[in-house]
């Protein structure tokens, strides 16, 4: 708490208005602590063509809502962390045991767990108490979560150092990566699971609906500039945090859904990228 004291006390030193409120401060530090995991992430999402799988994996919050609803958790974050986890080792599995299209897999799942996850909920017209789910609320957010995000940006910093090789390696090649000794199905499944992870996290912060942007445009933004892996990485977590400050402010000013906002900025890059990229990559 004593490092959010001294943040507080750096931001509010700054000559704008948005800087004298306590809910900008934190809303701007879980910016920038979750804003870089997304494209770090998103890189290999990209690359293994896995976008539906994580849109898949945030709609599936709607459930994970719901079971802890019917637990009598108070807060649900548990159960959609569990279903989410439970969920990615499922798909992985069921990838290398179906003969049909990974894309038609996701598709039967995802029609599925959000129809289960909307009946519980809509039972006695209670959804309506969920939908702040939906849209999530970044102004929202607490020191406690952000003290919780900071634990999960040391995880996955730690992964992609431990495994970060191995696992481009295996998006690139599977085959090549079984030569050289690489557990590829481990490789995949610990990468889903942490994926799962950062996503259902988050979901209060972003909500379900734009979710899975926040991972897809950076990443996207960034192949479209570059080719090279490590680029790649470095200009997806520029253009995520870039997207993410500069929309949170804009909110701000605007009166605006933060998250959705911060989507606009990503949209924009993307937009920008997909131009520049015509006479970069030539």
């Amino acid at each position: 708490m004593a490092i959010i004291e001294v943040w507080y006390r750096l931001i509010g030193a700054l000559p704008f208005g948005w800087t004298h409120y306590v809910f900008m401060k934190n809303a701007l530090l879980a910016v920038l602590l979750v804003t870089p995991l997304f494209a770090i992430l998103g890189t290999m999402v990209v690359n293994n063509r896995m976008a539906f799988f994580t849109d898949v994996l945030g709609h599936s919050a709607l459930t994970g809502i719901a079971i802890g609803v019917l637990l009598g958790f108070h807060d649900p974050t548990l159960p959609m962390i569990c279903l989410a986890v439970v969920l990615a080792i499922a798909i992985n599995l069921l990838k290398n045991a179906t003969r049909a299209s990974v894309d038609t897999v996701l598709g039967v799942i995802m029609a599925f767990i959000v129809a289960l996850g909307i009946v519980i909920l809509s039972r006695q017209g209670g959804f309506v108490k969920y939908t702040s789910y939906l849209i999530g609320d970044i102004l929202a957010v607490t020191p406690q979560q952000i003290a919780w995000f900071f634990v999960i940006a040391v995880v996955v910093l730690g992964y992609w150092y431990v495994a970060g090789n191995a696992m481009i390696l295996t998006s690139v090649n599977s085959s090549l990566a079984r030569s050289r000794r690489i557990n590829t199905f481990l490789i995949e499944t610990s990468f889903t699971i942490l994926l799962a992870l950062v996503v259902i996290v988050s979901i209060r912060l972003a909500g379900i609906l734009i979710i899975n942007s926040l991972l897809i445009l950076p990443a996207a933004a960034s192949r479209n500039l570059t080719r090279n892996s490590h680029t790649y990485t470095a200009w997806a977590v520029i253009i995520s945090i870039l997207s993410g400050i500069t929309g949170l402010i804009v909110s701000y000013y605007w009166g605006t859904a933060s998250g959705a906002t911060i989507v606009l900025f990503a949209s924009g890059c993307y937009g920008v990228s997909a131009l520049l990229g015509r006479y970069v990559m030539k």
